[in-house]
């Protein structure tokens, strides 16, 4: 059976979204902050962090800056969404279509960490006032009503972590001499890879369309209705 283009991308953005939330939801409510375990001898660990910055545990300007992310991805994916049903009616290469559907699973992904799970755990990293900073917490968290944040407070769980290279910088190296250096230092989940795929993917394998976007006459056509 033949589904329709618009099907497809339903098809796997909630595929992304069902793993990425229900790897989460594990990690969360059996696994304490910072508790990591190996899954491939010392270079693919599983370990839980929260991260209430942007992707890969970056960080973005404290409470008021959490705030602003969150509002801006609600409306990246507003744009993305009119985006893509744009291209499904223009008939554009379905691997353009599937890669920005896997941006878009991402952000989803991260927004729901972001706005929702402050409102259905317990506990979880929050920001302290007094220190200016985020804080963690003890012990596993539950599934709750109560909540241990408001909407759009709560912090995005990552948990894949590949420290391939582990070693110190030489003495020669400017600043950083004898200090440690982890590759690849980032921990970062199903959304965050989604991301980071579609994106990539988008940059080897769909040059030509980027092209035709990019095409000043093609924009006109592009933001049409």
């Amino acid at each position: 059976m033949k589904y329709p283009m618009s099907c497809k991308v339903v098809i796997l953005v909630t595929v992304v979204l069902l793993f990425d939330q229900m790897l989460k939801i594990w990690v969360k409510t059996n696994m304490f902050l910072g508790q990591e375990f190996s899954v491939f001898e010392n270079w693919f660990l599983i370990r839980f962090v929260e991260n209430p910055g942007m992707a890969f545990g970056f960080e973005f300007g404290g409470k008021v800056g959490k705030i602003f992310l969150n509002i801006f991805r609600l409306i990246f994916i507003a744009i993305f969404i009119y985006f893509i049903r744009k291209q499904i009616r223009k008939k554009a290469p379905q691997g353009f279509i599937i890669c920005v559907s896997l941006i878009l699973a991402g952000a989803i992904g991260n927004l729901i960490d972001g706005a929702l799970f402050g409102l259905i755990f317990d506990s979880g990293t929050t920001f302290n006032t007094e220190l200016g900073i985020y804080v963690g917490y003890s012990g596993v968290s539950q599934l709750s009503n109560d909540g241990y944040a408001p909407f759009l407070h709560g912090c995005v769980v990552d948990m894949f972590f590949f420290p391939l290279i582990e070693t110190t910088y030489p003495d020669w190296f400017p600043f950083m001499a004898g200090k440690s250096f982890v590759f690849f230092r980032p921990v970062f989940n199903i959304a965050d890879i989604a991301v980071t795929s579609g994106t990539f993917s988008l940059i080897l394998f769909q040059k030509s369309y980027l092209k035709t976007i990019a095409n000043g006459k093609e924009i006109g056509q592009l933001i049409k209705m």
